[in-house]
């Protein structure tokens, strides 16, 4: 960190934050502005049209599923579960659970009996209405307690609840609303567990409510317009589709859900999205995808002219001369010819969120020079989502972003990122020892190792706990070397190893879906993943993209040697963590040999 570079920094609240604000007053907040406007726009069964539902209709409905929740018992601190793929249902029942006061823990639809037990007995959960019948007879698998209430969508469960409120008046349903605070809790999300059982991140109506009300005026490109239309197909039981959400309720934006990602460009093209979000595995798989779509000869090396183009171009941006007349040119003709059929892929939205992981300047340089904004943001379950993103208005490819509104950053003298403000948790659940360890002087600790610029915005480099401290004593943080590598059209996963070693090294998992497009392009024989990781040209490729991924670090932190594993890394395997991130500690213990084979000579 350079002497000019701030060790802290803040940007004040946009909106000033009141008790009233909570979910339930979000909601009649946008019935009162906007009645008659359609809030989301649900896609009909076996079909491509989609349904257009107003906010007062939306209301009305969430309305009378909080009555069946009255009716069936459930009070004010009662947790109520929610297992289900991205969805209207997902959508109602939170907004219900939150108007009559209780709390929603969202269940990944990928959880397992054991997982799901934790989060039961943890904060004894009364009620869980799940998409399917089969979920629902997980959920009931994984307890022994008779009083525990399972509704199924699949089974009509929906309006079973609102079946049993039908005698629960207005009146106590308005009383139980009038009860919520913005400082009551709203929902308790489950860590993903790297290490461990996961932790209950407790997050108020505030953390929610109040970030989005800021994040609208943050953002207003996106969300304060009359055009704004988001689709979400990233899991709901994730924090940052959930805050995304809730963000077109803040003002006058529309919201679509795509539970099946396999429809997913299906479903861009017919709900047209203004902006989408996603992870940069999202991403990189497009452009992957679009490489190998390209085959080979002249269409492969126009494709790569192009994104060279796109990436030059998107980088001049950042210079006071901008780009040259010669560069434009060359832009304009990439654009005509490659670039367009890109952005189509988008539906025209024009800008992207991305979060969960880093996207790499490579990424994101390509994306804004076809003309798609990547607008980069970071955060944790425990910072409602954003701790800082980028904006449309200074965008710097490459960073996270500055803190957004309210929020409050710094860098501590071992390069540790801690944050302050109101969308900061209060509490892990049930665990007070652990809460006690995150906080600091009212300070927040991350976990994460970066930078802030002079401009306040956050770079990010890797995990404080994750970095690997070699035999000659080198400090490597293993996420640049794995995202870029990552990077490449036949890889899946990576994951880097060296602590204590002589050098860095890395198993490789290959990409099942895109192995048999690369074979293809390249002249190969069909083969699968296995036959794969041992091919002499399969791992010829590999090499020369571990050489370009070297670049990118010194020669103490580059990559010496890899092993290309027969298998991937996936959730079932419990290798992998819902949201995508590796569990480095089980895939240690489970390629202990491999890894040791990577030393012996």
């Amino acid at each position: 960190m350079t002497e000019t570079t701030p060790r802290e920094f803040h940007n004040p609240l946009l909106v000033p934050l009141h008790e009233k604000q909570t979910l339930p007053w979000l909601l009649a907040r946008r019935v009162e502005r906007f009645p008659d406007h359609t809030l989301i726009e649900r896609k009909i069964a076996f079909g491509s049209k989609w349904q257009r539902i107003t906010s007062t209709r939306f209301a009305d409905h969430v309305h009378q599923v909080a009555a069946g929740l009255i009716a069936l018992g459930i009070n004010k601190g009662d947790c109520v579960g929610i297992m289900a793929h991205t969805s209207y249902e997902w959508m109602l029942m939170d907004f219900a659970i939150a108007t009559v006061g209780a709390i929603s823990v969202p269940i990944y639809e990928t959880s397992s009996a054991e997982q799901i037990e934790w989060m039961l007995a943890d904060c004894d959960i009364a009620m869980v209405l799940t998409e399917t019948h089969a979920m629902a007879q997980l959920v009931k698998s994984a307890t022994d307690r008779n009083d525990l209430q399972i509704f199924s969508v699949q089974r009509d469960g929906i309006s079973q609840i609102i079946a049993a409120g039908s005698k629960v008046s207005d009146l106590q349903v308005h009383e139980r609303t009038d009860q919520v605070r913005s400082s009551d809790v709203m929902t308790i999300i489950y860590t993903s567990g790297t290490t461990g059982h996961p932790k209950g991140v407790e997050l108020s109506h505030q953390n929610f409510v109040g970030l989005a009300l800021n994040g609208v005026e943050w953002m207003p490109e996106l969300l304060k317009t009359k055009r704004s239309r988001v689709l979400l197909f990233l899991p709901l039981a994730h924090v940052f589709a959930r805050l995304i959400q809730i963000l077109p309720v803040a003002e006058e934006g529309v919201i679509g859900h795509s539970p099946d990602t396999t429809n997913l460009l299906e479903d861009l093209a017919a709900f047209r999205p203004s902006y989408v979000l996603a992870v940069p595995r999202v991403f990189e798989k497009i452009y992957n995808a679009a490489d190998a779509k390209a085959g080979g000869g002249v269409k492969l090396r126009l494709f790569r002219w192009a994104a060279k183009v796109a990436i030059e171009y998107s980088r001049a941006l950042d210079t006071d001369a901008g780009p040259t007349r010669g560069l434009q040119a060359q832009h304009a003709l990439a654009d005509k010819l490659v670039h367009h059929k890109l952005r189509d892929l988008f539906a025209g939205a024009k800008y992207a969120v991305s979060g969960g992981g880093p996207l790499g300047d490579r990424l994101g340089h390509f994306y804004r020079g076809i003309g798609l904004q990547i607008l980069e943001g970071y955060g944790l379950t425990e910072s409602t989502a954003p701790l800082s993103v980028n904006t449309p208005a200074v965008n710097k490819v490459g960073t996270v972003g500055p803190p957004v509104a309210g929020s409050s950053v710094r860098v501590d003298e071992v390069g540790e990122i801690q944050v302050k403000g109101p969308w900061i948790f209060q509490r892990y659940h049930n665990n007070e020892q652990a809460t006690r360890e995150a906080f600091v002087d009212g300070w927040f600790h991350t976990g994460d190792v970066g930078s802030i610029d002079e401009d306040g915005y956050v770079k990010i480099t890797g995990r404080r706990k994750e970095l690997i401290v070699t035999a000659g004593g080198k400090n490597v943080a293993p996420t640049v070397l794995e995202d870029r590598l990552r990077g490449h059209p036949l890889v899946s996963q990576v994951m880097v190893v060296g602590e204590g070693k002589p050098f860095i090294a890395a198993l490789v998992t290959l990409d099942a879906e895109m192995l048999p497009v690369w074979l293809k392009n390249h002249g190969l024989p069909q083969m699968d993943v296995a036959q794969a990781a041992k091919d002499p040209q399969v791992l010829a490729a590999l090499d020369r993209a571990v050489t370009r991924t070297n670049k990118a670090v010194s020669r103490a932190e580059s990559i010496r040697k890899i092993a290309v594993l027969p298998t991937d890394f996936t959730e079932a395997n419990g290798l992998l963590t819902p949201s995508m991130k590796i569990r480095r500690n089980p895939i240690a213990d489970r390629f202990a040999g491999t890894i040791e084979e990577l030393y012996a000579s």
